[in-house]
């Protein structure tokens, strides 16, 4: 391995022979076994999204007929048992299976390419991730299919929660999926850190990282800290719901502690609103810097907001606890922390806007939703700062007005953003342009419904409507807003239909795109839309902030990593100074099998605690075949070998 400082034009035009080599090594087996089989970043990555993007469908459905039954009062579109299970999945899929999901999705497939590597670091452990997660999501599913849905609220407080007043296994589906879930979650954080920290392409120090890496980092950490928390309150209540074993953790009457749950929960309840957040706002700087053709005003500001945010984020689980019987000045305490996490994403915003001020900005689709971000992020950031206060949370507690606040800041701070990220990486992940009709639509549609759905709950939260009643009578005054609400859910109904028709049409019939159809400065935009499935043919060197931007005449470039193996370049953790070589575990069986393993012990385990030593003793077995080598199936290892005359995928390019 060595870094050439030949002119581009010498080394980065592929050489026939190795160009068909790399495409031999890296393309994943043929076959949907080989498919299931696949260690690429890029086919994990998409494989979230469009899973997430689908619970997400799936969840928007319930949403609506929740709204159906809401619109009138006394109505009997849904019975009460129906609609406790209808906001408890919807909840728990749009925070679990979509949320947190999809912006891994995103992480997985683009912080490699950000960074210039060939893979993610821990390739078998990343698609196993990938694999939990989906067990997880047919677990909730399945049981709500079978009418078996977690019916306590997607928290699942307890005592409401307990075996005492949720009989059955509804709630044991929902806390085997919890764990499902946050298994994938942790094995993602993990390749996307050790993948920042050790694969750097050469000069990328970590004052010259993409703000969108850099938010995956922080996103990370964070998940690492929080998600065991939820881990150990699910596995708590589940084995005080088992009957074979039967511990006491939140019954007080055998010296347990309700209140210990939701302090236990809300320690990863609160910062999973940043594990969401955060990762937007990474899209967010990456398309702001790229429409106003300037590099981000206050970039260290804007990484040390992204740090202060994560860890102020630790300290405000009380927050939503005000109700209980917390002592006033620990309330004092956090109430202020719950105000002060407001200033870094301020500091956020006026960032973006100093950028656009002083850039020439385009206004192309995804910055239009860029804009609708801002407006609805700092409304719900408004309201935020209200429920902080601790007299205004009392009165607002279990109302609408914090279901209008939750989704200002989730789907305003989260899906606003997403949504441009689509329209922003598109071209890149598919080669592909969507529509920008379409795309404007798109946002005005979505724009007007959201709003037509949520503000009105703010006033509805104020005249006493309160959260999870699944009818009301026409006295209460609520009926007329409930009926405006409902219009504006059928608008972003039709919203996200407009994206899909738009996203179909564009893989059939779209513009081609070229490798950097919006003149972007990051790497991923250096190579083919869709990029080969080994990213680069030369890995990059960088030496500045936005290589694309500022690349000098004679640009350095990694060769000598094999042909024959799947080798990546390890640097330096501080300035990305290549190290040695490494190579990565090729395609495998084994995490598919791991993951059928562990989803299939998570599900035994709701009727009989003797599955969890099964699993293990199966899990092991897996574990040996995958650590131990040339253990694969024959056909991974001969589609695994270089074939020199396996010709290269065509590359879907048009004119400039």
């Amino acid at each position: 391995m060595n870094v050439s400082h030949a002119p581009i034009a010498s080394l980065s035009a592929p050489n026939e022979q190795a160009e068909r080599a790399l495409a031999a090594l890296w393309t994943r087996p043929p076959g949907l076994l080989g498919w299931l089989c696949s260690t690429n970043h890029k086919d994990i990555g998409r494989r979230y999204v469009v899973t997430a993007f689908i619970f997400f469908g799936m969840a928007g459905l319930l949403a609506a007929a929740m709204r159906i039954q809401l619109a009138f009062p006394e109505n009997h579109f849904l019975g009460p048992d129906l609609y406790n299970q209808f906001f408890t999945v919807h909840g728990t899929t749009m925070m679990f299976l979509f949320a947190v999901p999809i912006m891994e999705g995103f992480a997985l497939y683009f912080v490699p390419l950000m960074v210039g590597t060939r893979n993610a670091a821990f390739p078998r452990l990343n698609a196993f991730g990938y694999y939990a997660y989906l067990g997880g999501g047919l677990l909730l599913w399945g049981g709500f299919l079978v009418n078996a849905g977690a019916d306590a609220g997607w928290f699942a407080y307890t005592p409401l929660s307990g075996p005492d007043f949720s009989p059955g296994h509804r709630v044991d589906i929902w806390a085997d999926m919890i764990t499902l879930t946050e298994i994938s979650a942790l094995s993602g954080a993990v390749v996307v850190l050790a993948t920042v920290f050790k694969q750097r392409a050469p000069g990328m120090s970590l004052n010259r990282i993409p703000l969108f890496v850099w938010a995956q980092v922080v996103t990370s950490f964070m998940i690492i800290f929080a998600m065991p928390a939820v881990m150990v309150v699910t596995a708590f209540l589940a084995m005080d719901r088992l009957a074979h074993v039967n511990t006491h953790f939140f019954n007080p009457a055998e010296g347990g502690d309700a209140l210990l749950y939701q302090h236990l929960f809300w320690f990863f309840g609160h910062p999973e609103v940043y594990i969401i957040f955060i990762p937007a706002t990474g899209m967010v700087s990456m398309i702001v810097e790229t429409f106003s053709g300037r590099r981000l005003f206050g970039y260290p500001v804007m990484v040390l907001s992204l740090i202060a945010t994560a860890f102020i984020g630790f300290g405000l689980w009380v927050h939503h606890m005000f109700a209980t019987p917390i002592p006033l000045l620990g309330r004092s305490f956090f109430s202020a922390a719950s105000m002060m996490i407001a200033i870094p994403s301020g500091i956020q915003i006026f960032c973006w806007i100093v950028t656009l001020w002083t850039g020439r900005p385009r206004l192309r689709v995804p910055l239009l939703f860029v804009c609708g971000f801002i407006l609805l992020f700092v409304l719900g950031g408004l309201t935020g700062v209200m429920l902080a206060s601790v007299p205004l949370d009392l009165q607002m507690h279990d109302t609408y007005f914090v279901v209008a606040h939750f989704h200002y800041v989730l789907i305003g701070g989260a899906v606003f953003p997403l949504f441009g990220a689509f329209y922003y990486w598109f071209p890149k992940w598919t080669g592909r342009m969507l529509n920008d009709s379409l795309g404007k639509w798109n946002f005005w549609t979505l724009f007007l419904g959201f709003n037509l759905t949520f503000f009105p709950m703010h006033i509805l939260g104020l005249h006493g409507m309160t959260r999870r009643i699944y009818t009301y009578v026409a006295e209460t005054g609520w009926g007329d807003l409930n009926l405006l609400a409902t219009v504006g859910a059928g608008i972003i109904a039709l919203s996200v239909l407009l994206f899909i028709v738009n996203a179909v049409t564009a893989l059939r019939d779209g513009i081609f795109a070229v490798a950097n159809p919006w003149l972007a400065p990051s790497l991923e935009w250096s190579t083919n839309s869709p990029p080969p499935a080994y990213n680069f043919y030369n890995l990059p060197s960088v030496s500045d902030a936005e290589p694309l931007w500022h690349s000098p005449e004679q640009k350095p470039v990694v060769v000598g990593l094999s042909t024959e193996k799947r080798e990546v370049l390890n640097t330096t953790i501080m300035d990305a100074v290549p190290e040695h070589r490494y190579e990565l575990a090729t395609d495998s069986i084994w995490p598919l099998a791991l993951g059928i393993v562990v989803t299939l012990t998570m599900t035994f385990v709701v009727f009989t605690p003797w599955a969890v030593p099964w699993g293990m003793f199966f899990s092991l077995l897996v574990l040996y075949a995958w650590f131990w080598r040339g253990n694969e199936p024959k056909f991974i290892v001969e589609a695994a070998k270089p074939k020199p005359q396996v010709a290269a995928q065509p590359t879907l390019v048009a004119p400039a």
